[in-house]
């Protein structure tokens, strides 16, 4: 089953942009191989990082969005762990997550195009009930 991935990882700052781009044509091969596909391959740039990890406050950010199974995943993590460069790294499963906002999304779209039809049908209630003369009190002698 063919599920989607982020795989978001750091590099040291003073990594080179060939071997950057060597690691990351790595990984998009591994998942190639591994019968994936990569979606999308982002580097972000040289960001300082919220903690200092090893020696290093600064890193380059990637991230990876992976469609594949959960052994390709596991194969992605293991070479993100031996590979020297990586500070970090972490996988995030995002298809359910998609599957939750669409799902809230068409919720929402169905609250809006009923809410024409309530608003429309609350208005002429308070239009009617203004409408009709108030039943007076009788006075109190």
């Amino acid at each position: 089953m063919q599920r989607t991935y982020e795989v978001m990882f750091i590099v040291r700052p003073d990594m080179t942009d060939e071997d950057l781009e060597k690691l990351t044509s790595t990984l998009s091969t591994q998942v190639t191989n591994a019968k994936g596909t990569v979606k999308n391959v982002e580097k972000m740039g040289k960001r300082r990082l919220a903690y200092t990890v090893g020696t290093f406050s600064e890193g380059i950010y990637v991230l990876f969005v992976v469609e594949g199974s959960g052994d390709l995943v596991h194969e992605i993590e293991r070479r993100l762990r031996v590979s020297e460069p990586v500070i970090k790294f972490i996988t995030v499963r995002i298809d359910e997550e998609q599957k939750r906002l669409d799902k809230v999304k068409k919720i929402r779209d169905s609250h809006r195009r009923g809410a024409g039809t309530h608003a429309a049908a609350a208005a002429e209630a308070a239009a009617a009930a203004q409408s009709e003369p108030a039943a007076e009190a009788p006075a109190q002698a």
